[in-house]
Formats: structure tokens, C-alpha cells, sequence
């Protein structure tokens, strides 16, 4: 019963879709049902890219509001829905912009760079944008002498400190899913799988990072399983990118860190606010919509077009 109430459930998805010229862009992190209905799923370069150039009227946005924020920033004309407005993000949430805004006058001459997983508000302040596919490649096209404020998420500002020999100032945040992974459930799994490699993404705290086999964005990971020789690996990072994982190198094994000892699981709560059943009442109803004024569109998109000159 459940897979009939399923199919039909993707079915009419589908026909809302061709009916209302729409297209449905998905983060790595969600359920696999709305990955696999989705027009495109990846990373935040991938899905600004995406964003940019979908010629259809609606998006939808399956991701967080970060997400759904860059895709009105560089298609104002458009109209932007997101399944649950409610899905935020705690990078997001820890760099607030009043407090940013302070911060930044405290070193003046320095270049604002951004991650991608901040608020519209905190692009505004921005002079370029990046994501951790194009962060290194972002921080290298300033000169060497450039002082530089890294903002929201200190682990991925570290690790692009270590890589380029920089010493960023950089803001105090960080991703939840993320910071929470443990050293210790890091190296009881190492400890029980040695013939595993270690994949992490760099919002990881540095001390993880230094124990990885690999650190990559998630489109990183997802390409490194896919082209590496070894069998299994151990996956620091959050759990929705083991579904495209696992269809493309079904023969491998993937162990996810867990966040606890409770589970075996590393879940987003923001991403997984998004349901199948949500998809579905945002195209019917085109609500909840992601509204943003001209003159934010406007500060943000500067940033961001910069990001993706840069990352040609």
C-alpha cells in the first residue's frame, strides 16, 4: 500500500512539474525519494550553477533557505519555492548580521569572503562568495599581502589557512552536523575497519581533517568514492550523500560517523524538513515562496556572480 500511495505521490509530482514548467534542485543531504525525483541534486556550486542557468519558471528548491535564497539572488524574475521555509541552517544561524557587521569594522583594509552557507544578509557584506569546491581557488585569486576575514565557518577557514599558508581572520561558526563528529567515534571506526579510507569534508574540526585519507567538498567525496580503488570507507560528513554513493559504486561499503553512540546516523534536522509530501503542496499551492527585496538581490548578487566567474 505504501509503495502504490508512493508511486502515486511521484506521479503527480511529476505531471505538477511539466505542468507549471518547473524544475526541482536538490542537496546531496536530502531522502533519497527527493534526490531521485529531483531534475538535479548537488553540491552548493553545483546548484548555484543550476540555478543560474535553468530556463524554467519555477524552482524549486529541496535544500535549506540559504539555498533557496542564492537561487531568487541570481533569478530575481523568477519564482523560488522552498518545501518548508522552517529549513535553516546552523552556519547560517551562528553568524548573525548585526554582530557581523561589528566585526568587520573592527579590521578594516580586509576583504570579506563568505561561504556559501550564509544569509543573504551576510552576502551583502561580502566581496566574493565561495563554497568548499572553489575555497581554496577563491582565497588564492587575492594577493598574497591582501588581509583577508573568512566568514561564517572557522573549520573550513582553518583548514584553507593550513593549505595555503594564509592567516585569515576568521569568524567564529560553524555547521552542526559537522563540529559534532567526534575524534574518538572517528577512531574506534578507523580502529574496526583498517582496510577503510577516511573521506571527510572540511567543515570537520581539524583534528579529523588530519586523520582523513581524503578531504573534499561533497561533490569531492562523491567523486573520490566513485574513482578510488578501495572497497569501503568511512564517511565523515552527513548521511544523505550515502544514497548517491551507494548507486554509484553499489559493490563498495560506506560507513557514515555517527553523531552519538545511539545511532548510526549523521542526519541534517534542516534538510530532512523537507518531505515528499511538502514537494508536493509547495508546486500545487506555489507556497511557501522565497520573497527577497530588489535592493538585497541586488548587494547579494555581486558576490556571488564573482563566485562563479572565478569557478569557470
Amino acid at each position: 500500500m505504501k509503495n502504490r500511495l508512493s508511486a502515486s505521490l511521484v506521479k503527480r509530482i511529476q505531471l505538477l512539474k511539466k505542468e507549471k514548467n518547473a524544475v526541482i534542485l536538490a542537496h546531496f543531504y536530502q531522502v533519497p525519494e527527493i534526490q531521485d525525483i529531483a531534475d538535479f541534486v548537488g553540491d552548493s556550486l553545483g546548484l548555484a550553477q543550476q540555478a543560474l542557468q535553468t530556463k524554467a519558471d519555477i524552482i524549486v528548491f529541496a535544500g535549506v533557505h540559504f539555498m533557496a535564497e542564492t537561487a531568487k539572488i541570481l533569478n530575481p524574475a523568477k519564482k523560488v519555492l522552498i518545501p518548508d521555509m522552517n529549513a535553516g541552517c546552523s552556519l547560517a544561524d551562528s553568524c548573525p548580521p548585526d554582530k557581523f557587521r561589528k566585526f568587520k569594522q573592527k579590521y578594516p583594509g580586509h576583504v570579506v569572503i563568505s561561504y556559501i552557507n550564509c544569509s543573504a544578509k551576510i552576502k551583502t557584506m561580502s566581496d566574493v562568495i565561495c563554497t568548499s569546491t572553489n575555497a581554496v581557488k577563491i582565497v588564492e585569486s587575492f594577493a598574497r599581502d591582501q588581509k583577508i576575514i573568512f566568514a561564517p565557518d572557522k573549520n573550513l577557514g582553518g583548514y584553507i589557512n593550513a593549505l595555503t599558508g594564509r592567516n585569515m581572520i576568521l569568524w567564529d561558526g560553524s555547521c552542526e552536523v559537522h563540529d559534532v563528529i567526534k575524534t574518538e567515534a572517528v577512531i574506534k571506526l578507523k580502529a574496526a575497519h583498517p582496510d577503510a579510507k577516511l573521506i571527510a569534508h572540511p567543515e570537520c574540526k581539524a583534528v579529523i581533517l588530519e586523520l582523513a585519507d581524503y578531504v573534499g567538498s561533497t561533490t569531492g567525496l562523491l567523486k573520490y568514492t566513485m574513482t578510488s580503488v578501495d572497497k569501503k570507507f568511512i564517511v565523515a560528513t552527513e548521511t544523505g550523500i550515502l544514497h548517491q554513493m551507494k548507486k554509484a559504486s553499489p559493490e563498495k561499503e560506506f560507513l557514515i560517523v555517527p553523531s552519538d553512540e545511539t545511532c548510526s546516523c549523521n542526519d541534517c534536522p534542516y534538510m530532512k524538513m523537507n518531505t515528499m509530501e511538502k514537494l508536493h503542496a509547495c508546486l500545487l499551492n506555489e507556497q511557501p515562496e522565497l520573497i527577497l527585496s530588489k535592493s538585497m538581490i541586488d548587494k547579494a548578487r555581486k558576490p556571488i556572480m564573482r563566485m562563479l566567474e572565478l569557478s569557470e
